[in-house]
């Protein structure tokens, strides 16, 4: 083995990197997100974050002088892709924050995993190592023990069962959409051509989306909404996605949803700091076992 061999990182500490990042991004989008709510539209505050993040991605590929040119097929999988991750699914989330908690939001996206084992071994074939399953069942539980306490106190009236319900089509918005980000790979598309073209599909259905439901367009230009704007855009969308699809290319869909199980432990850990939340022993119990999740995925070999 050479010097270079042993200082090129593996494959797999790759694939852990890229989740840290996305864990540690998303996780701080959910208070990132509290600075845009009241003030704009929540179809309006979506579509500057994917406008301006699919600009972001097409600018730049521009000027790198990376061919943005999809074929056919693979503009209607950057399309399904939009639709599902970007647009539909983003949607469904906002509105059921509307109705509870972001902590059991979370607790439902972390069905994410397990949900995307389930699509891809029905619809296209592929079989998960028991590590897998174990892994990805592990983050539900995690997750949920880590937020059971906050669930438990926010009831289960109508109202909530309609915020779970909304949450619940969020999940499965981003399940298929990850079957369309997976199509494309199977097509030939660049991780950051494809990206861009989704994110600028699912903006365009949000415009249309806000124009059929008579959205205000408007833009709050405070340095919080425009700070919280520029993160959830730049780090948010840009970076976090095309880690996000660059490990699931790598590692598969079910490792890189995992993300959405390591989310809330972050987001706990931002809550504490900027909002001077306390957590007991269960939330300390729902982070173990998420992790013990975390790494059997890491372990899992990857489905073709």
């Amino acid at each position: 083995m050479s010097l270079s061999d042993l200082r090129r990182p593996s494959a797999g500490a790759l694939a852990i990197a890229g989740v840290v990042v996305c864990a540690v991004i998303w996780g701080t989008t959910w208070y990132a997100i509290t600075w845009q709510l009241g003030t704009v539209d929540p179809v309006a505050s979506l579509t500057w974050r994917f406008g301006l993040a699919a600009l972001i991605i097409l600018v730049g590929c521009a000027l790198t002088k990376r061919s943005l040119k999809l074929t056919r097929a693979q503009h209607l999988a950057a399309l399904g892709q939009g639709a599902f991750v970007f647009a539909v699914s983003y949607t469904f989330t906002y509105a059921a924050e509307g109705h509870v908690t972001s902590a059991i939001v979370a607790v439902v996206f972390a069905s994410l995993a397990f949900l995307n084992l389930v699509l891809f071994r029905v619809f296209v074939g592929q079989k998960a190592s028991r590590e897998a399953w174990i892994g990805a069942t592990l983050g539900i539980v995690g997750v949920a023990v880590l937020s059971g306490g906050e669930a438990l106190r926010a009831g289960f009236d109508d109202r909530a069962v309609l915020g779970i319900g909304l949450a619940f089509l969020a999940v499965l918005s981003s399940t298929v959409g990850n079957y369309f980000s997976w199509k494309g790979q199977q097509l030939g598309s660049a991780i950051l051509p494809q990206t861009g073209w989704a994110m600028a599909y699912g903006t365009a259905m949000l415009v249309l989306h806000g124009l059929v439901t008579g959205a205000h367009f408007s833009i709050d230009v405070s340095p919080g909404y425009l700070i919280s704007l520029a993160h959830l855009s730049i780090l948010g969308s840009v970076v976090a996605f095309l880690v996000y699809f660059a490990v699931a290319r790598a590692k598969g869909y079910a490792l890189a949803s995992y993300i959405s199980a390591l989310t809330p432990p972050i987001a706990m850990l931002v809550s504490v700091a900027f909002e001077d939340a306390r957590f007991g022993w269960t939330a300390l119990l729902g982070l173990l076992l998420v992790l013990a999740g975390q790494a059997l995925l890491i372990r899992a070999p990857k489905v073709s």
